[in-house]
């Protein structure tokens, strides 16, 4: 699949057939977050691969209630955690370089739309999971001190086609030169 049309085509899904995900494909989504850009290379983002139902069904639990994705994160054949070493993106010999402090979510987001797009182009589908309870899940995950997590995603066949949302003209969106300059 071109770039261009996997950035057009690929669409939130919510709703997963049950079946396993070849793991030539999950390495592949793997590999393309791997490959992501991160501030100064220090590549801060881990990724932790879930496919225990018992533990989907904790991070759906996590979930603020009114999360659409509950469904998709506990009946996906694949949940994918995305976490980040603190302290590390953003930084240069150990203090903070910019007005946004850790630079960690910057990186994790390229990293997480690597993998969608990745998805995308192999049959796959993923929603971007941010409203839930992330100390709970780092919890049931595990996650060390030092680290954070920032977002997760099913991964899975489409059990259905997503749909297709309005997006705002470029006219909306770009400037020239000065903010709000047509």
């Amino acid at each position: 699949m071109e770039v261009f049309e996997a950035i057009k085509t690929r669409r939130s899904i919510r709703h997963y057939k049950s079946e396993a995900i070849a793991e030539e494909k999950l390495n592949a989504v793997l590999e393309a977050a791997r490959w992501a850009p991160s501030w100064a290379n220090t590549q801060c983002s881990r990724f932790v691969v879930v496919q225990n139902s018992e533990t989907k069904a904790k991070l759906a639990d996590a979930l603020t209630p009114w999360n659409p994705a509950y469904k998709a994160v506990k009946e996906a054949p694949i949940v994918i955690v995305a976490c980040a070493e603190l302290g590390k993106s953003g930084f240069y010999q150990g203090e903070p370089v910019t007005d946004k402090g850790d630079w960690y979510m910057f990186d994790v987001a390229l990293a997480m739309q690597n993998i969608a797009l990745a998805a995308h182009s192999l049959g796959l589908g993923t929603v971007h999971v941010g409203a839930f309870d992330a100390q709970k899940v780092g919890q049931i995950l595990n996650v060390p001190e030092g680290a954070a997590v920032v977002e997760m995603t099913p991964l899975g066949h489409p059990a259905k086609e997503g749909k297709t949302p309005k997006r705002k003209e470029l006219s909306e969106l770009v400037f020239r030169e000065i903010y709000g300059q047509k």
